[in-house]
């Protein structure tokens, strides 16, 4: 690797002043060691050009208080169809993202999370509970027996496949393509798709819109035959009678099980990873199991599943100390946040029994994510339960990180069980 070709300011090796590195970076054109680990860059960033300005005209944000003033003011936009016109054009993808819950400002974002809730109230999901620690203990069998398995395909990936695949009615033997469709449509996301990722991302959408199409279809025919779970709420509606569009519908269906299925996914996956590296760290949770909640806490602040977020400056302001025009776009460096160590002293040291523990794995503000107590749930049982039936598991092979920028976790993670 030569010093030309390090923009993200990552090679030790690179002769430039750390300001001059710092100012060269570009989100647009990451290498595979920022993927592999981009935790030098954010610190880097962070202390020489935290409001950086991009090639592109857009900033880059890595400080704590930063991300925190985006995420509570009102100038702020999350519609993204500036944006996603150009990358993705008039295609099921520009479609998908553009109507989900996630990518939308008021009123559209209002009446989808309004129906929403009631399906993820702590109350509403204790009654998943059971159902989950079943589902774990299932898979922990299996792997017992296996002896060697996969990390995430045959335990962190099917967790949530199953849980969100409950909540929204899909019977199981049609749960196969679930994560391919899932991985396929957020890996559009990236800053830089490739045509081969666009048209995997395209076809995703496609299929998954036509089969919840017929699903849904069935579910208004026979609307008995599958009971009352978030999928029926929405498609009912609220009690004013107010309705999802059949495309609205679709769509946000698509985005709970995507959202559920990466958060949960990385979150289990980089868990158990993170506690591999971190031996004394494995030993002391599992010999205080109570400290699980506060482990989980730490997990999502260490390897945060989602490291970018975005926004759009709707009225002139300043962040950082910078002026700001309406118009200009703001990369959201949340995994360069939780590790500021203006909020989170000695922050590269896992710590699960770290208090306070302020993150911003789940954002804040009227986006924080409608699932954070259903994925901090599923990864208190996940965690805890590895931990304790399977205490001497270890790396059994070469890890396959995501390669991807926003999204940070595992496609394969070998380990044997003892």
């Amino acid at each position: 690797m030569t010093t030309e070709a390090t923009p993200w300011g990552g090679d030790i090796d690179d002769p430039r002043p750390a300001p001059d590195r710092a100012a060269a970076f570009d989100p647009n054109a990451l290498e595979p060691a920022f993927l592999d680990d981009p935790f030098p860059a954010y610190h880097l960033l962070r202390e020489h050009d935290p409001v950086h300005r991009c090639p592109d005209g857009s900033y880059f944000l890595t400080r704590y208080d930063d991300l925190m003033q985006v995420y509570r003011g009102e100038e702020f936009s999350s519609d993204k169809t500036r944006e996603f016109g150009p990358k993705y054009g008039d295609s099921p993808l520009y479609l998908h993202h553009t109507t989900s819950l996630v990518f939308n400002d008021p009123p559209l974002h209002t009446r989808v999370r309004e129906l929403l809730n009631p399906a993820f109230t702590p109350r509403a999901l204790k009654q998943l509970e059971p159902d989950l620690v079943a589902l774990v203990d299932r898979l922990l069998d299996r792997a017992q027996e296996m002896g060697s398995f996969d990390l995430i395909a045959d335990f962190a990936a099917a967790i949530p496949v199953e849980v969100i695949g409950n909540m929204l009615g899909i019977p199981h033997e049609d749960r196969g393509p679930l994560r391919g469709w899932s991985l396929a449509i957020l890996g559009a996301l990236e800053p830089v798709t490739p045509a081969q990722v666009l048209e995997r991302g395209n076809r995703a959408v496609t299929e998954f819109s036509g089969y919840l199409s017929d699903l849904i279809a069935e579910r208004r025919r026979n609307p008995d035959r599958f009971g009352d779970d978030v999928m029926a709420r929405l498609i009912e509606g609220n009690p004013e009678g107010e309705q999802l569009s059949d495309t609205e519908l679709i769509q946000n269906c698509i985005f709970l099980l995507n959202a559920g299925h990466e958060t949960t996914t990385n979150l289990i996956g980089n868990s158990i990873a993170a506690l591999l590296d971190n031996p004394a760290e494995w030993r002391r949770l599992d010999g205080e199991p109570d400290l699980i909640e506060s482990a989980v806490e730490e997990f999502l602040r260490y390897q945060s599943s989602n490291q970018l977020g975005n926004r759009r400056v709707a009225a002139d302001t300043t962040v950082g100390g910078v002026a700001m025009p309406a118009g200009a776009y703001i990369h959201l460096c949340i995994g360069a946040a939780n590790r500021d160590p203006s909020q989170f002293p000695d922050p590269d040291r896992l710590d699960i029994a770290r208090s306070p523990n302020r993150h911003l794995a789940f954002a804040t503000g009227r986006h924080a994510c409608a699932g954070m107590i259903l994925a901090r749930m599923e990864g208190r049982v996940a965690i805890a339960k590895l931990v304790a039936r399977l205490p001497k598991l270890r790396r059994d092979g070469e890890f396959r990180r995501g390669g991807r920028a926003r999204f940070r976790g595992f496609l394969a993670y070998p380990v044997r069980a003892g």
